[in-house]
């Protein structure tokens, strides 16, 4: 420890201090004292932009659990006036001063540590006022402040917003900053006149400032008991869009004003995803009114702050004329997840950020039930769970991943938390168990988990509790099967399954054993032994019975962890094939003998394709081109697998040859063999292109969003591979856009292929057509237009506009708010003409990106994926594997991903390596029987 660094920060802040005050050094607040309530007001100074700041007061009623002789709270980046701190004694209604004789502070935990004059004794209730002030910084964390342009008044206006998850309450008033310090909140803002204030409770009363003219201080009502990451206020001028459903709380949708047209969408879905959430988990909404709330600038996707729920624009806003039917389901996706927290999260919370899985996987579940219920009319259901697996299927065959459920130790680590497994792997084993418990069941274990830990803390295995308890009440598993057993086999240990098939045609039998699936091959399988218990449900030619996904069998592990083989009977002869998870009702992947896999492709190259189950032939695709990258089969086998997509014309499974293809695009582009992978991608979708109309504006009259969004997918992915007529009517749309009078108010282009066009168009483009683009991007007033456009940008293949928007990204002052700086730099850097100056870019500036997104280093991670997506030689791997080394002094807040980051590289070297002259014999034997044809 810096001892120097510490006394001066000590001095900085005021504080008198001992040694000894020091010696805690536990990453927990200490037990001995629990918040009963909080008194916050706060005062907020907008008026120079240049020097707006808070200043604030906290009362917290703590009661004494075991003896004391000091209060451990959380502050960080606080000035707090020791001249005005008080402690006093208040129990029965009787008042005593005790005092502070020392204060500490522990910058390791962010501990403010007040050294009380006598011992505070168990049982007693103790009443602490504390004053302190900080600036309104512009760091999108703690509370700060974001700012939107008023086009009308030509002028810059101010907001303030909080986001406190998961540890920077702390940076807005001291406080017990941990999730299972629950108490209720009496929240008082005090601001001008002229702007509204929001907290998580409705008003309860306004009055004028004391001494402030036209200052006057807005008083909430007391909330319910909540964690301190939840607690969220807001000084604003926007405006507010209505809507209540019958019998439901007062909902209101808030936007700067000049965006408010763009709230129609979440205003009516909203309502009404609430209200199913309250059928599904049989409680009522449990606050007086709700608000949603979209944010200029703001770090994350969204934030379930209970009863002020705060977006990005990007996430809430939906615009009639410029959001295309993918980004306004993304926006109900982003709201159905945010308010499903209000009961997985917030009315029952985890215990420690250990199980912050137990939030997000149940709210990126529950969320995919409340946008299927209120949009029949898509298959959101298969779409969005496939993608989850596909996404995990990636992120958790590496070496470097992490289990769900793992131990915290830093808010570093909370951070890393926050990623692909504790939301698409937590939501995909919560599927599983939905599916292998019974819907009835499932229900009825979570209605008691909820009712039982209502307003408290859970951990998973109290979860686990209640539904093995629904699970044998309702006989939907053996009496001595326990969820607990099953489920700890997903959460604890990291990666999930490959189960192998090996049939033995004669008998009609087929042995089953599981293995960890790992992308690295220089891993030794033997150091991963692992062991899952695995629901079996499975299907054969003759019944093709997809819809039973309930377990025919498990395959079991001992107890001492131990993998178990399993013999399945009576399945068909040698004509006939298996499939087993069907409509993939669990995160597993499956590998058959050689003649499943000929039975599977003969069917799927036949008029019978569709006996097979849409899920199941995605499921296929997935599954055999992940294994032919490991060397588990070969290309020629996956290669068959989905040489019948000339005639599919679901999505599902052609969005898993599209992401499958994308990823061996990059890895092949640059090499001599490109153009017979181009060939073979014409030869496989130019068909269906022909059939859809290609890119030619035919939206309006498809009458299926399914065959929409089929559609928008179809056209990007043959932009990117040329197919057809798809780069040149690219450009002469944006041509026409060009050409047209007013551009910001008329687009002749489709809105749903917007982001293609845009991209193509500028790929092939000239310097103009990337200045146009850029105004259109100054002017524009829809956020999702915003975003589209700026990563439309960076398709240039100019390398001087690119190393201009280089510049342009970590500028503070520029035109590229912070919230968008990493995916444009990312995006940047997946542009193969780009790759190269973004990673000389950020060689030669990390220090200046680091001081750029500090404190919230966090973002650093973002942009490490596109560049080492790129590198598939031993040179490049090298090359980049030291810089990230010698980089630790920038780095190593995100240790996580510089370690998924040196992986993903060697794995595409390891690619290069073993696969790419097998690859294209396999391609090239396609595309030769084809011209024998």
């Amino acid at each position: 420890m810096n001892w120097v660094l510490l006394f001066a920060l000590i001095l900085f802040l005021g504080f008198a201090t001992t040694s000894s005050d020091l010696n805690y050094n536990y990453y927990r607040l200490p037990a001995a004292l629990r918040p009963q309530k909080y008194h916050l007001n706060i005062l907020t100074l907008l008026d120079n932009p240049e020097e707006s700041r808070f200043n604030g007061t906290v009362k917290i009623l703590i009661e004494v659990l075991d003896n004391t002789k000091n209060i451990t709270l959380h502050s960080k980046d606080l000035i707090i006036d020791e001249s005005q701190t008080t402690l006093t004694h208040v129990n029965s209604g009787e008042k005593k001063d005790n005092c502070v004789s020392s204060t500490a502070v522990n910058p390791a935990h962010d501990y403010y540590i007040l050294n009380t004059c006598q011992e505070l004794l168990p049982g007693n209730i103790y009443e602490l006022n504390l004053y302190f002030s900080a600036d309104l910084k512009t760091q999108l964390e703690g509370y700060y402040r974001s700012s939107y342009e008023d086009a009308v008044a030509n002028e810059t206006r101010w907001i303030t917003i909080t986001q406190f998850e998961p540890a920077s309450a702390r940076l807005a008033f001291p406080c017990f900053d941990e999730p299972n310090y629950k108490a209720p909140f009496v929240v008082t803002l005090g601001h001008h006149k002229k702007f509204t204030s929001l907290s998580n409770m409705p008003v309860k009363e306004t009055k004028p400032h004391e001494s402030l003219t036209d200052y006057v201080w807005t008083e909430f009502e007391e909330s319910v008991p909540m964690s301190t990451y939840l607690v969220a206020y807001s000084i604003n001028d926007f405006s507010h869009k209505p809507s209540t459903l019958p019998n439901g709380v007062p909902f209101r949708t808030w936007a700067r004003p000049n965006a408010i047209d763009q709230c129609d969408y979440t205003a009516e879905f909203g309502p009404k995803v609430l209200q199913y959430y309250e059928e599904l988990f049989g409680i009522k909404f449990p606050l007086p009114k709700i608000d949603q709330f979209a944010v200029p600038d703001f770090e994350y996707g969204a934030m379930e702050n209970w009863g002020l729920v705060v977006y990005s624009e990007t996430t809430l806003l939906v615009s009639e004329t410029h959001s295309s039917l993918n980004s306004k389901m993304n926006v109900a996706g982003a709201v159905a997840h945010e308010l499903a927290h209000q009961w997985f999260g917030n009315l029952v919370t985890m215990k420690w950020w250990t199980d912050l899985w137990l939030n997000e996987g149940f709210a990126t579940y529950v969320a995919s039930l409340g946008v299927a219920q209120i949009h029949p009319e898509l298959d959101y259901l298969e779409m969005d769970f496939f993608q989850n697996l596909h996404t995990i299927f990636q992120r958790d065959a590496m070496e470097s991943s992490h289990p769900i459920s793992r131990p915290i130790q830093t808010v570093k680590e909370i951070n890393e938390n926050f990623d692909d497994i504790s939301y698409e792997k937590g939501s995909s084993v919560i599927r599983m168990m939905h599916l292998f418990l019974g819907d009835e069941t499932f229900r009825s274990g979570l209605k008691t988990y909820l009712r039982r830990y209502k307003y408290k803390n859970a951990e998973q295995d109290n979860l686990w509790e209640s539904l093995t308890q629904a699970a044998h009440e309702n006989d939907a598993l053996p009496k001595n099967y326990e969820v607990k057993t099953i489920m700890d086999s997903w959460t604890l240990q990291t990666g999930y399954p490959v189960i192998n098939v090996t049939r033995d045609y004669a008998s009609g039998t087929a042995e089953l054993t599981q293995a960890r699936y790992l992308l690295n091959s220089d891993v030794s399988r033997s150091h991963h032994e692992g062991c899952w218990w695995v629901p079996l449900s499975y299907t054969t030619q003759a019944k093709l019975d997809f819809n039973n996904t309930s377990p025919e069998d498990w395959l079991e592990c001992s107890k001492e962890g131990r993998s178990q083989p399993k013999t399945i009977n009576n399945l068909p002869g040698a004509d006939q094939w298996v499939i087993f998870n069907t409509k993939l009702s669990a995160p597993y992947k499956v590998n058959y003998d050689s003649q499943n896999w000929k039975l599977l492709i003969e069917t799927l190259n036949s008029e019978h394709f569709e006996s097979i189950h849409v899920v199941n032939r995605a499921q296929l695709i997935e599954d055999v081109f992940s294994l032919a990258w490991t060397g588990e089969q070969d290309y020629e086998t996956a290669l068959g697998v989905m040489e019948y997509l000339h005639r599919e014309r679901e999505l599902l499974p052609l969005r898993a040859a599209f992401e499958k293809l994308t990823t061996l695009r990059r890895l092949v582009r640059r090499t001599p063999n490109f153009g017979y992978y181009k060939r073979y991608i014409n030869k496989l979708i130019a068909p269906l292109y022909q059939e859809l109309n290609g890119i030619n504006d035919t939206f309006g009259s498809i009458q299926s969003q399914n065959v929409l969004l089929l559609k928008t997918e179809l056209v990007d992915f043959a932009c990117m591979t040329q197919v057809s007529d798809c780069v040149s009517r690219s450009k002469d749309y944006f041509r026409e856009w060009r050409s047209v009078a007013n551009p910001d108010e008329t687009n002749p282009v489709p809105i749903e292929v917007r982001g293609t066009v845009y991209c193509t168009a500028i790929k092939h483009g000239s310097d103009e057509d990337w200045e146009f683009l850029w105004t259109r991007y100054l002017k524009t007033n829809v956020a999702a237009d915003r975003d589209t456009i700026l990563l439309s940008l960076t398709c240039t293949q100019n390398e001087r506009l690119l190393q201009r928007q280089l510049d342009m990204i970590f500028d503070p002052k520029g035109d590229i708010r912070m919230q968008d700086a990493a995916a444009t730099f990312d995006s940047v850097a997946a542009n193969g003409e780009g790759w190269l100056l973004a990673k000389k870019y950020l060689v030669e500036n990390l220090d200046h990106i680091y001081k750029y997104f500090y404190p919230v280093t966090a973002s650093l991670a973002q942009l490490l994926p596109s560049l080492s997506d790129k590198v598939n030689t031993r040179q490049d791997y090298n090359e980049f594997k030291d810089f990230l080394d010698s980089s630790w002094e920038y780095l190593k807040d995100i240790k996580q991903a510089v370690q998924q980051t040196k992986e993903n590289m060697l794995i595409s070297v390891q690619w290069q390596e073993r696969n790419y002259q097998q690859f294209f014999r396999a391609i090239r034997q396609k595309l030769n029987e084809v011209d024998e044809k």
